[in-house]
């Protein structure tokens, strides 16, 4: 099945260019602790991370994948540089204004789904819609639930989901406004080899047929083979990239980093 178009809103401070990338940091450092005690998380990345692409970010633990997202995805602020996401410079906004780019522009994807357990896989979908006071567009609802598989179980919670029914109930949230760019950290973590597969094919159809923005951190080459590109990061810099990657051309460019 081929999946529908989105058609990107403008960003308001890039006239509405497409040829702005969806996210991107300019020396970007996080430091945590001092003196001897100091950790440099991320020691200066510029990264670029474009429209309408399928981006893999890779690296040893500690590597600092997950803080790059978090600070790109304004969960953290970094100690120095910038982030941007679309013309938007996250750094010069307050709490609320990070609170709302959270939840108008970017969707996430977590390793342990992060859905609220009280509420049913219907309206852990719908969650971003009625947290923005938005109503909530049923064809595109309908349309995610169908593309997903879950249109059977919306009014279960959490609890009496598969891992990999939680995961696709998180997609579907990610999804449900439409956003310029999606985080998923470690989004298989989680899930067996058949629900895993189910899940990436879906990222990469909405990548390829929906012109979505991803960034997934991964650990897993088999997960990166699914993307565009694969950034590799040692001790909070890149050190390399991979275009049109495969398992096996992932793997060697691994074991060449030492990684």
């Amino acid at each position: 099945m081929v999946l529908r178009s989105i058609t990107p809103e403008p960003d308001a401070l890039a006239g509405g260019s497409q040829t702005v990338p969806a996210a991107h940091s300019v020396d970007l450092r996080k430091t945590y602790g001092t003196g001897q005690a100091t950790v440099h998380a991320l020691a200066g990345v510029s990264v670029t991370f474009e429209r309408g692409r399928f981006t893999a970010v890779m690296g040893a633990s500690g590597s600092g994948k997950s803080t790059l997202m978090q600070c790109m995805a304004g969960l953290d602020r970094p100690t120095s540089g910038q982030c941007f996401v679309g013309g938007l410079d996250i750094g010069s906004l307050d709490d609320a204004g990070l609170t709302q780019l959270r939840r108008d522009r970017i969707g996430f994807v977590f390793q342990y789904f992060n859905l609220i357990p009280t509420l049913t896989a219907a309206e852990n979908i719908t969650l971003p819609a009625a947290l923005a006071g938005a109503k909530v567009d049923r064809e595109w609802f309908g349309y995610l639930v169908g593309q997903l598989g879950i249109g059977d179980r919306l009014t279960h919670r959490p609890a009496e989901l598969s891992g990999g029914q939680q995961q696709r109930v998180a997609c579907a949230r990610a999804l449900m406004n439409k956003p310029d760019l999606i985080f998923a950290d470690e989004p298989t973590g989680n899930l067996d080899s058949n629900s895993s597969s189910d899940l990436l094919g879906f990222l990469r159809r909405s990548v390829t047929e929906l012109s979505q923005s991803i960034v997934m951190v991964t650990h897993d080459p088999r997960s990166a083979a699914y993307t565009d590109r694969v950034v590799f990061l040692a001790d909070g810099k890149v050190v390399s990239e991979l275009e049109k990657p495969t398992a096996d051309s992932i793997l060697e460019r691994m074991r060449a980093l030492g990684t």
